[in-house]
Parts: C-alpha cells; structure tokens; sequence
C-alpha cells in the first residue's frame, strides 16, 4: 500500500511537472536558464482539450469544465496572426480584432478581460453581438490594442470556479488585414 501511494504522489509531482512547462520547450519552468535558451519570452498556452459542459475532447480547445475556447479553440502555436489577405480586421485606432469562440457548461453573461503583459498597452476589448446570458457556445471579437503578448482571463458570471486565462501572441504582418472597421 506505501508503495502504491508514493507511485500516486510521484505521478501527480510530474504532472504538475509537465503542467508548468513552457509551451514547446520541453524544460520546466522552474529552470531559468533553460528559459534563456528561448528567443521568444511570450510563453503562449498550449491547449489542455477540455470543452466545457462535455465529456468531448478537442485537441484545439482549452478551458475548465465550465468555461472553454472553442471549439474552434487557441491559434495555431499560440499565434494570431494578422496579415494581408488573412482573418480579422483592424480598428480606425489601428487595434486588431479576430473571432474567439467559447463554450460556456452553464448559464451566464461571459466576461473577458485581457492585458499585455510583454509592454504597457491599452486594455484587451471584448465584443459579442449576440444574447450573452445563455449556456453553449457563443462568438466573440476579442480586439487587441496592438501586437505583443497578452494574457486573457475569461469567467462566467460570478462563478469564480469558470475562470480560465490564455496567453496569446498577437502577431501583425505588413499592413495586416484588408477589412477595416
């Protein structure tokens, strides 16, 4: 039995091990020199595959049991990338906006914050033109006021239990995308 619990509690350590790994580093984060190593200090979220509210796994998403991105879930590498002919569009302001779905497991008005985290910048907007109190899946804009590291915090209602946060790394190439708004 004492060795069947040391076995546990070994298995949990290096999950959590794993957990604090930055994104495609394979090192921990407890390691700062193996953190020196990267050329990128924006350490983006690699997607956990829960979607909330389902026993379902996407290998795209990332959330809790009550609050995901997705189903479309997180940008490729951690990156959303504006570019010429490309997703999104761009604010008179010259902030940059993209569709981010989410599913909500239960019932609530979703709020999104969000903030750079690599320099000062204005605050993240979030945009929703549709009921926002339901469960289920529901399409945003989330707008950053310019390209960089950003951390996202989503949570459903007053339910401390559905708060989930991202990190993302906004990306802009040349003039970016052709729709403006």
């Amino acid at each position: 039995m004492k060795q069947l619990s040391f076995f546990l509690v070994f298995v949990a350590v290096a999950n959590l091990a794993v957990l604090a790994m930055p994104a495609g580093t394979g090192t921990p984060a407890a390691f700062p020199a193996a953190q020196a190593l990267q050329p990128d200090s924006c350490q983006v979220t690699t997607p956990n595959g829960i979607v909330a509210g389902s026993s379902e796994q996407n290998e795209k998403s990332h959330g809790n049991a009550l609050l995901s991105v997705g189903p479309f879930g997180l940008w490729p590498n951690g990156t959303v990338v504006f570019k010429p002919g490309g997703a999104g569009f761009q604010t008179q302001e010259g902030a940059l906006g993209m569709k981010f779905g989410w599913t909500r497991g239960i019932r609530g008005k979703l709020n999104v914050t969000g903030r750079r985290i690599d320099a000062d910048a204005p605050p993240l907007r979030f945009e929703t033109g549709t009921p926002n109190s339901d469960s289920g899946f529901l399409a945003s804009y989330l707008i950053f006021s310019t390209p960089g590291c950003w951390e996202v915090t989503a949570q459903v209602g007053d339910r401390v239990d559905s708060k989930m946060k991202f990190v993302t790394r906004v990306e802009k190439i040349g003039d970016g995308p052709a729709w403006r708004r």
